[in-house]
């Protein structure tokens, strides 16, 4: 006994395997008392019975006990679990306790069977421990001692496969919202199986808003709001699993026929199930979330790759529209390749001092004086070819690309507003286009502003801030309408830039009134008596004057379409016609001789007919404005 108890107690500090330690434990018993043959099952939550180690019984008999429910005519040892106490049966081929498993007692050799409760500290019943004899008869005093040692044991194996398993559960769930952690599910999508294409998706969803509940209301009110997004969204889900991977990121591992054959709708359903608001500390926070999803294919078989592609997925999501969903294609990695190609060759320019401010004129259509400037972002490539911000669009996606770009083009436009004054140039006003990058700053955005020109010490007076059509209709930043009007509370002009490119309502001018309205290059291509772009131009002339909005074209490239901008009311325009985006330098030699007030430009054609000596410096660096 003292050698049985030894082996086992060693297995268990080892942490050998229990199935392993309940094998051995059963030989060793055998060993002791011959003619005889051990069983230990266990018993789970739902009752359900398990056979854990019996070397000697049939294969198939043990098989066949898997899934029993104990009852109180269970044989033995589903009887002495159900009653939690010892049953000793001395004839089990007529026992009525065995009497609905007599096909399995006729594989046996043996004709009784005495089974034991296994307890845990709880007095809950885990298992049993069982002999069957050969002949019929019940327990000696000695197999009562080897019985009690051994349930001994058993709990204490036992005990410690469930403090491992708790162990690795733990490891597996997040602490937080109760959900399976980045552990799980590296697990789970590791156990997936990959060799039927459209068996299964990856659904990869970021919660949009978490950093900005969290530094407004604090991180505990961020956690309410965590927990609460994990609900829905596991109820929202189900049957299919959810996973927290960690911060503000979740991912569902999508296997129900349902939603296989339609990924879209179960991603908006799972929008939407998200958005009612959150109350929190007395705030109500609404949620926000993006998602990328992937489905396993034949080009992409791999858990590996699917994963990646639904991070492709998502990270386009968010760059091209926060709050949606994106079904990965074919190509899709390739294009956020390209952008993360274009992030870097940006960030290079900017550490190499690449980015430079060019300048536009704007003028008025009648007298052709200059009356302002806007200011064009350029990147000189490393061989010097001035590239326009539309050759590298992509990088402007990265909020830490744009606001530095912002950044610098404001300390240069400042400090060139501030040599123009100095030199005496009649000048009046420059264009700077914001992003909605600069919107969501730290600090509010017209303190932002204002602080880059009272550095250069440039009132303010000189500063339009242009906001692009998509900036000023983001339905999805209800910050951007007080943004705006915060800036024209704090005296700074404010400018719709490219009008008439997406789905610009007139409507929103009466909630969010802009100073001046720039006419998208689109229409004034396409003026021409009678034309769809001149009967807009023309109500947009009268209904900018009646709301006290300037015009402003964009894109002129023709006299005729000068003049027709003026018989339509629109007064004020730039565009290729007077002058392509310039260096400082060359901007500063037109200013100089057609400024309004300097008296050098009384008409149309000549400014845009000065000397080949003047224009031979010039260096067009595009069709952007």
């Amino acid at each position: 006994m003292l050698r049985l108890q030894n082996i086992i107690l060693e297995m268990v500090a080892r942490g050998d395997d229990l199935p392993e330690t309940a094998r051995r434990l059963c030989l060793e018993v055998e060993a002791i008392v011959p003619d005889t043959a051990c069983s230990i099952l266990t018993v789970d939550a739902a009752g359900l019975l398990h056979p854990l180690a019996a070397p000697s019984l049939p294969t198939g008999y043990s098989l066949a006990l898997d899934g029993l429910l104990i009852g109180p005519s269970v044989g033995s040892c589903g009887t002495a679990a159900f009653l939690g106490a010892d049953v000793e049966v001395r004839d089990i081929r007529t026992d009525p306790l065995w009497s609905d498993y007599r096909e399995l007692v006729d594989q046996l050799e043996y004709s009784a069977c005495w089974s034991t409760p296994i307890r845990d500290g709880k007095e809950q019943v885990i298992g049993t421990f069982a002999f069957y004899y050969q002949g019929h008869r019940g327990p000696t005093k000695l197999e009562r001692d080897i019985v009690e040692a051994c349930v001994h044991l058993c709990v204490l194996a036992f005990e410690r496969r469930d403090r491992v398993e708790e162990r690795e559960r733990l490891a597996r769930i997040d602490g937080l919202t109760g959900l399976a952690n980045r552990n799980g599910f590296n697990a789970a999508l590791d156990a997936l199986d990959c060799s039927q294409p459209g068996a299964w998706a990856l659904l990869a969803i970021d919660l949009d808003n978490l950093k900005m509940v969290n530094d407004t209301f604090g991180h505990h009110a961020g956690d309410i709001l965590l927990r609460e997004v994990a609900h829905r969204m596991a109820d929202a889900a189900a049957p299919d699993r959810t996973f927290r991977i960690g911060g503000d990121e979740f991912a569902i591992i999508v296997q129900s026929p349902a939603a296989l054959q339609d990924l879209e709708t179960m991603a908006y359903g799972l929008l939407d199930r998200l958005s009612p608001p959150v109350r929190s500390l007395g705030h109500s926070l609404y949620p926000r979330a993006t998602i990328g999803g992937a489905i396993v294919s034949e080009a992409d078989p791999l858990p590996h790759s699917v994963r990646l592609n639904a991070d492709h997925s998502l990270y386009h999501a968010k760059e091209t529209g926060r709050g949606g969903f994106v079904r990965y294609w074919r190509g899709l990695g390739m294009a956020i390749t390209q952008r993360l190609s274009a992030i870097q060759e940006v960030g290079a320019a900017i550490r190499e001092g690449r980015i430079k401010a060019y300048y536009q004129p704007v003028v008025r259509l009648d007298t052709a004086e200059i009356v302002g400037v806007e200011a064009l972002c350029r990147m000189i490539t490393p061989d010097g070819k001035v590239q326009t911000a539309g050759e590298f669009h992509e990088a402007m996606s990265d909020v830490d690309i744009a606001q530095a770009i912002t950044d610098i083009m404001l300390d240069n436009v400042a400090n060139d507003v501030r040599h123009w004054l100095d030199e005496g140039i009649a000048f009046q006003h420059v264009g700077v286009n914001i992003s909605s990058a600069d919107l969501h700053r730290s600090i509010p955005i017209h303190e932002y502003l204002s602080a880059c020109f009272v550095k250069a010490n440039v009132p303010l007076k000189h500063l339009i801030v242009e906001v692009t059509e998509g900036v000023y209709l983001d339905d999805r930043d209800d910050n951007v309408g007080a943004k705006i009007a915060q800036m024209r509370h704090h005296g700074l002009k404010v400018a719709l830039d490219d009008f008439g490119t997406g789905f610009a309502s007139l409507t929103h001018l009466l909630t969010v009134p802009v100073d001046i309205i720039k006419i998208d290059r689109s229409f004034v291509a396409g003026l021409k008596m009678g034309s769809p772009s001149a009967a807009i131009v023309e109500g947009l002339t009268s209904i900018a004057q009646k709301l006290d909005i300037r015009l402003l074209a964009e894109g002129i490239e023709t006299e005729s379409q000068a003049r027709h901008l003026l018989t339509l009311g629109c007064r004020i325009g730039q565009g290729f016609l007077y002058s392509p985006a310039v260096s400082r330098s060359e901007m500063s030699k037109l200013l100089r001789l057609y400024a309004q007030g300097s008296g050098a430009c009384r008409s149309i054609g000549a400014f845009r007919r000065h000397s080949p000596a003047e224009m031979s410096e010039v260096q067009v660096a595009g069709n952007e404005l």
